[in-house]
């Protein structure tokens, strides 16, 4: 990566992850020199403590730019995983002043005005309800295996499910509300993970890849490519930023 001009990344994770799923691709970037922030949402991971019903899709939202402000960060490439990508397109819609690019890796796509439970599966919503009520009456979604997310190697399988953490329901409840257009007009690139594929965004792949205003391009491996192909995950990042 010698010789790449540095690019400042902020990373935000998806469901049931925290900051700590992006250490095979916060290294290399850092030790080429770029810039990189992996952030935990409110409620998971590390701030795992901080969980309760009060921690909506507007908490997400204001976590990402409290990074942004608080590191004073602009020209950011402003990367979603899974559930990720909505808060991402939250804070382009109210920070776009900050941003260069957004990338969305296997993102879930919301309708604007919309909640996630509107648009994902019927049987997926049905289900993610029973488990939340059961776990948590209602508070938040248990962790799956980590195999649910297409990791097969067996120590990889152990150290995700060390640790998931559970998940705030409400964010899959709330309207997700932005003023403009989602991306809000920045350059986007969406990364799909295709093998084996993630039933829960597959109609998020439908949507991105019919939009002629972003970039569509695959990754042959699972829905957690910084786990399970942080190479081919890396090299996409740096040419899609020139890094």
């Amino acid at each position: 990566m010698s010789g790449r001009p540095p690019v400042t990344f902020v990373l935000v994770h998806g469901l049931f992850h925290g900051a700590w799923c992006w250490r095979r691709v916060v290294d290399p970037l850092r030790a080429g020199g770029h810039r990189v922030y992996p952030l935990t949402l409110t409620g998971l991971g590390e701030r795992a403590h901080l969980l309760s019903d009060r921690v909506s899709l507007d908490t997400f939202v204001a976590d990402v730019i409290g990074v942004l402000e608080a590191e004073e960060l602009t020209d950011v490439i402003l990367v979603g995983h899974s559930f990720g990508a909505v808060p991402v397109l939250g804070v382009a819609d109210a920070v776009p002043e900050r941003l260069r690019r957004l990338i969305l890796i296997d993102g879930a796509l919301p309708t604007p005005g919309r909640s996630l439970f509107e648009v994902l599966p019927p049987d997926v919503v049905a289900g993610r309800r029973r488990r939340a009520m059961e776990f948590s009456g209602g508070v938040s979604l248990p962790p799956v295996s980590a195999t649910e997310f297409g990791i097969t190697d067996p120590d990889d399988i152990a150290w995700v499910d060390r640790r998931l953490t559970p998940h705030p329901l409400r964010t899959y409840s709330d309207p997700f509300e932005i003023r403009r257009p989602l991306g809000n007009g920045l350059p986007c690139s969406y990364l799909a993970c295709t093998d084996p594929p993630y039933a829960p965004v597959a109609a998020s792949h439908e949507q991105a890849r019919a939009r002629t205003d972003w970039s569509w391009h695959e990754l042959p491996t699972g829905h957690d490519p910084m786990i399970t192909a942080p190479d081919l995950l890396l090299d996409r990042l740096l040419n899609l930023t020139g890094g």
